[in-house]
């Protein structure tokens, strides 16, 4: 009688779900099944450009099938993941369970609004795609509506533009906000005073770019000054209704627009599980990446809580840690299989790097630092061979040659989504 295939259920089709799904494909003795909402992985630390008109959507996002096409032991559901039986090995989806002999957890992250629910009702967050189109709408409606409106306080209400949170998808935001007002769009608005438009960044503490080396941290503020951003340190919001900012200390700022880019937390599903968490709501894991008290379970890239040693802050949100951890669950599921030890994960630091606009960008690897033009010609390298498919890395990088020489920014149009 032959022997069964182990079947693999990987839940979220990002990043380091698709990298363990990969490394998993063509392996004798395993089925694996994927499992997401949508039927494509996202790229997001290029949302931000399809949010300011840079890219189109499909550049930053790549259909799930089209990465097994030719392999026959990964196939891939679209649906939503409600719960999980771990003493029966069952994955709960809104089209019917879902049976697994080991489960991987890749359902990735979602916007922390720390609890305040005016916030939440009101901000745009920037984590998914549709979220990305509702900001390029309001970016470009604010300006249509403004280039009629009369009235000078809900004028400059319409104009003034807040990025709330400052790592580098709110600094990367809020220069290319800058630039698609400043660059790309001013000289179509022939009756718009663009002085009254007010960009701003607001960060919570000391400084931008926490994980940069203070120096770079300081040139990116001023880099963003230099792009008419208002940086603002040591501020924090405390209420928004959609007219009003509130900041600790009782200032306000009228604002048809809030950016939030203050947090991130771990999909709310993950709490199904009935692990151990963190503050996050990531699934706290062992070093093999298993979750504590259920050895068939894995957890990896924004799903999970790994630290190095104890005490550490766990690593972060970042793509590479997700695609490396994908590599070494696939790689412990296949030795857990054939009866050898499961390998220790260990993450070496890539470093760090964001741009704040066209040849601006800062980057620190290691000992390595740098600004400027360099750093990033480095950024983009980095994210372009980081993208799927020819067609993203050959459309990606015409648009990026076409905005440098002529600040293009082919979409800005306003569409339903």
């Amino acid at each position: 009688m032959e022997k069964k295939n182990a079947e693999i259920v990987i839940v979220g089709a990002g990043i380091g779900g698709v990298r363990a799904a990969q490394e998993l494909a063509g392996k004798k003795g395993v089925h694996v099944t994927l499992i997401d909402r949508n039927n494509y992985q996202l790229f997001p630390p290029l949302l931000y450009q399809v949010s300011t008109a840079t890219l189109a959507t499909g550049e930053i996002a790549y259909p799930v099938r089209d990465f097994f096409r030719h392999v026959d032991n990964v196939d891939f559901r679209l649906g939503d993941v409600t719960g999980f039986d771990t003493e029966n090995k069952v994955v709960q989806t809104n089209h019917g369970d879902v049976a697994y002999d080991e489960l991987v957890i890749a359902t990735g992250s979602t916007t922390n609004f720390f609890g305040n629910a005016n916030v939440a009702k009101h901000a745009f967050p920037m984590k998914t795609m549709q979220e990305a189109l509702a900001i390029r709408n309001q970016l470009i409606s604010c300006l249509e509506l403004a280039d009629q409106e009369k009235d000078p306080a809900r004028r400059k209400e319409l104009l003034t533009f807040v990025c709330v949170g400052g790592g580098p998808t709110g600094v990367e935001e809020a220069g290319a906000i800058s630039e698609l007002i400043y660059k790309s769009m001013r000289s179509g608005y022939h009756h718009l005073d663009f002085s009254e438009v007010d960009i701003k960044i607001l960060e919570g503490s000391p400084r931008l770019l926490a994980m940069m080396p203070e120096r770079l941290s300081a040139e990116t503020a001023d880099l963003l000054r230099k792009k008419k951003v208002d940086v603002r340190l040591e501020t924090m919001v405390t209420d928004y209704d959609g007219h009003t900012l509130t900041l600790k200390g009782g200032e306000t700022i009228q604002t048809a627009t809030v950016i939030w880019a203050a947090g991130v937390k771990a999909s709310p599903v993950t709490a199904a599980l009935g692990a151990d968490y963190d503050r996050g709501g990531r699934i706290i894991v062992n070093k093999d990446l298993t979750v504590k008290g259920l050895p068939h379970v894995y957890a990896i890239g924004d799903s999970a809580s790994f630290t190095e040693q104890p005490g550490a802050r766990p690593l972060a949100t970042v793509a590479p840690v997700a695609m490396k951890e994908g590599i070494t669950c696939a790689q412990n599921i296949l030795s857990r299989l054939a009866g050898r030890d499961a390998e220790i994960f260990h993450y070496k630091d890539m470093g760090a790097m964001a741009t704040i606009g066209r040849s601006s960008a800062v980057l620190s690897v290691g000992k390595i630092q740098a600004k400027g033009f360099l750093a990033w010609s480095a950024w983009l390298w980095v994210h372009l061979i980081r993208l799927a498919g020819t067609y993203a890395n050959v459309s990606v990088a015409l648009k990026w040659v076409l905005n440098y020489f002529n600040n293009a920014r082919l979409g800005r149009i306003i569409v339903e989504h």
